[in-house]
């Protein structure tokens, strides 16, 4: 038998008698009794069950198929077991990409079907609290390790459920090894080093996926360690070493509708925390207004960053998105605030063989 014919049947065996096991489990459970053991045991007493003939690795492959399958995320559990895998991107329960060293690449990993990739789905958001359904067909939630899950299903996506996981590591790179990776050379490194020791505000752009959050993260290893720093993020990524660091994340409407807590919420109530820096993983709506006053009203040396494509975007991207505010304040206004605001913008630029490099590092004009 070919190794292709033998992955099928394992996993149609695998399938078989997981589905087996599911209405085993629902049986007892609405007879009123305690289910027969941990899944593993259950798994394994269902093989030895059903599947005696097989040999001893088929079955050790088809009980850890079952497991897999019943809880975590199914098929993607190998992907996300690989530490060098960055991104992972599901366009129907056929179709699983992953990203590795800022490449995309396409996997042999697929779903059974699409009721699997929902099941899978489902066991991602039910212990966050989260749902997705035809009436909210599109969620962002967080998973235990930090990494970043964005879901939309139909009838927004046409082509089935998509999934998108970004992956967040446990330790983020200093800035030695930003230098050593090429993102940053020795100079630009020196000369954000004294930036941020010199209470100067900084403003990191770039495009999806151009490490804009690693540099962050790197800029506020600068940060004296005697400075109460408070991080304001819409999910928690950034991994800070200083030892007086207050972290808030944004909520979401809940199921109601209520319960939600935007940035710009966050950021008010920073300000009475008596912050000697504000940290602010993403710029992206009105709360560029408040961070804009903070900056002119003696909360200096803040550090955040905003989606652009040069350094003369990301500021006219800020005035925008302050405008979005709806406080009616004239245009050159809030341009005036800018200038004075930030003080450093530095533009990180992904190449085409998938490594990020600081492109620029602009002054930012006060006449």
């Amino acid at each position: 038998m070919s190794v292709a014919a033998r992955e099928r049947n394992v996993a149609a065996l695998a399938a078989q008698l997981r589905g087996r096991l599911v209405e085993r489990r629902r049986a007892e459970a609405a007879a009123g009794e305690a289910p027969g053991g941990e899944l593993a045991e259950a798994a394994r007493r269902l093989v030895a069950e059903e599947a005696a003939l097989l040999g001893a690795a088929d079955r050790e492959e088809v009980i850890a198929r079952i497991v897999r399958d019943s809880v975590g995320l199914g098929p993607l559990e190998v992907l996300l077991a690989d530490p060098a895998v960055e991104e992972v991107m599901v366009n129907g329960h056929e179709c699983v990409y992953v990203e590795r060293g800022g490449r995309i690449e396409a996997t042999a990993v697929a779903f059974a079907d699409e009721e699997e990739l929902r099941n899978a789905i489902e066991r991602i958001l039910a212990p966050l609290g989260r749902r997705v359904d035809e009436l909210s067909p599109m969620v962002d939630a967080r998973l235990a390790d930090g990494s970043r899950v964005n879901v939309v299903i139909p009838p927004l996506a046409l082509d089935g459920p998509a999934i998108s996981i970004r992956r967040f590591g446990a330790r983020r790179p200093g800035p030695e090894e930003l230098v050593e990776l090429g993102t940053i050379d020795q100079r630009q490194r020196e000369a954000l080093e004294a930036a941020v020791r010199s209470r100067r505000s900084i403003l990191v752009s770039g495009g999806t996926g151009s490490g804009k959050t690693t540099l962050l993260n790197a800029l506020s290893s600068f940060v004296d360690p005697t400075e109460r720093v408070v991080t304001i993020e819409d999910a928690a990524e950034l991994r800070l070493q200083q030892p007086h660091v207050v972290r808030l994340e944004s909520r979401p409407a809940g199921v109601e509708g209520r319960g939600e807590v935007t940035i710009r919420d966050l950021l008010r109530n920073a300000l009475r925390m008596r912050p000697d820096r504000i940290v602010i993983g993403e710029v992206r709506g009105p709360e560029a207004l408040d961070l804009l006053t903070a900056l002119n009203t003696g909360h200096d040396g803040a550090l955040s960053t905003v989606h652009a494509n040069s350094p003369a975007d990301a500021l006219n991207r800020l005035q925008t998105l302050a405008l979005m505010a709806g406080v009616g304040l004239p245009h050159e206004a809030i341009a005036e605030q800018v200038r004075r605001g930030i003080d450093l913008v530095v533009h990180l630029r992904r190449e085409a063989d998938g490594s990020r490099r600081v492109s620029e590092v602009a002054e930012c004009s006060r006449s």
